[in-house]
């Protein structure tokens, strides 16, 4: 059969990539619908799982009429829906969140790189989904005062332009440094907020990993994550900005896994990516120069730790390999 819109080299590697974290993000939502104590979070939480649901069969019709395999993803062997919770109220929410950034990204990357109809209809679907639910758990978390905003701000009542280059200046041994400004802090507050997220999700995994080399790879993460919490916090604070950024929930006792670790360790590998952007574009948009500089540095941090990640799952035989190109010098 010769098709007459075949999807592209990047319509299928994006859609690849999305399959592996569509199937990921519904075997974790499985795990926390079944521990859900709160009917709304357990709505939001049904809600999201449906729309992928819809998403995830969309994408394999079109793996099968392309006559592409359909990857392997995420099944129901890398999630325990008997484990005990992991995670007190509200985290379940407070990640999905954080998924939805992340989601919203790759999303618009994917879209960016499509040319064929169904293949933009997917992703534009999906971008509508992300926001409605980043929406509402925006609106739960901040109703049961989970979820606390950035810090209150003058308005600005004048226009001011630079006058000098020694508004970049952050190395100062002398002599105070100019105020952050608010694009400076809301930056800060936003990486503090998913940095303490992330803290105590690897914290869980950590708990509960059954590999002792994956185990000993999120402590490491959590002292990765702890390390950039304290490094936003003192910046906040010696600019006289009240911290409000929280974490809103903590980690059980329980040491009963809900998830495989390789289904822990890709969620990781998202997440790192994700980190890598949020401190490339942290680095770049803030003037300061010393706050650049430690941004930089957390996006080293965060790729040597993402490597770390990747040869732990390529060893275990747990990085499902991207479609390739052929190899036409043999």
């Amino acid at each position: 059969m010769v098709l007459t819109n075949p999807i592209n080299v990047s319509e299928v590697g994006s859609l690849w990539q999305t399959y592996q974290e569509k199937t990921l993000i519904m075997r974790m939502l499985e795990y926390f619908i079944e521990t859900a104590d709160d009917p709304k979070a357990r709505n939001i939480l049904g809600g999201l799982w449906q729309e992928l649901d819809f998403y995830v069969k969309e994408m394999e019709t079109l793996f099968s009429e392309q006559g592409m395999v359909i990857p392997v993803g995420f099944t129901a062997e890398d999630v325990n829906l008997e484990a005990p919770k992991l995670y007190d109220n509200g985290f379940d929410i407070m990640f999905v969140r954080v998924l939805k950034e992340v989601s919203m990204g790759l999303y618009t990357l994917g879209f960016n790189m499509s040319y064929n109809k169904k293949v933009m209809g997917i992703y534009e679907g999906l971008t509508t989904v992300t926001q409605k639910i980043y929406k509402l758990s925006t609106t739960y978390l901040l109703e049961k005062g989970i979820l606390t905003l950035p810090p209150k701000v003058t308005m600005p009542k004048k226009t001011e332009f630079i006058k000098s280059k020694k508004y970049m200046e952050g190395f100062k041994l002398i002599g105070d440094k100019r105020p952050l400004n608010n694009l400076e802090v809301g930056i800060l507050h936003h990486n503090l907020e998913v940095n303490n997220i992330g803290m105590q999700l690897i914290t869980g995994f950590a708990q509960c990993a059954e590999n002792k080399e994956a185990r000993k790879y999120f402590l490491k993460g959590k002292e990765l994550a702890k390390k950039q919490v304290k490094m936003m916090e003192e910046l906040l604070l010696e600019a006289d900005v009240q911290l409000s950024a929280a974490s809103g929930a903590t980690v059980t006792s329980s040491t009963v896994p809900p998830f495989s670790d390789k289904l822990m360790l890709h969620c990781i590998y998202i997440l790192n990516g994700f980190g890598l952007v949020g401190s490339g574009t942290g680095g770049f948009f803030s003037l300061r120069n010393d706050l650049a500089m430690k941004a930089f540095v957390l996006a080293k941090d965060i790729y040597t730790y993402a490597q770390e990640g990747i040869e732990i799952k390529i060893k275990n035989g747990w990085f499902e390999e991207p479609p390739q190109m052929e190899d036409r010098h043999h």
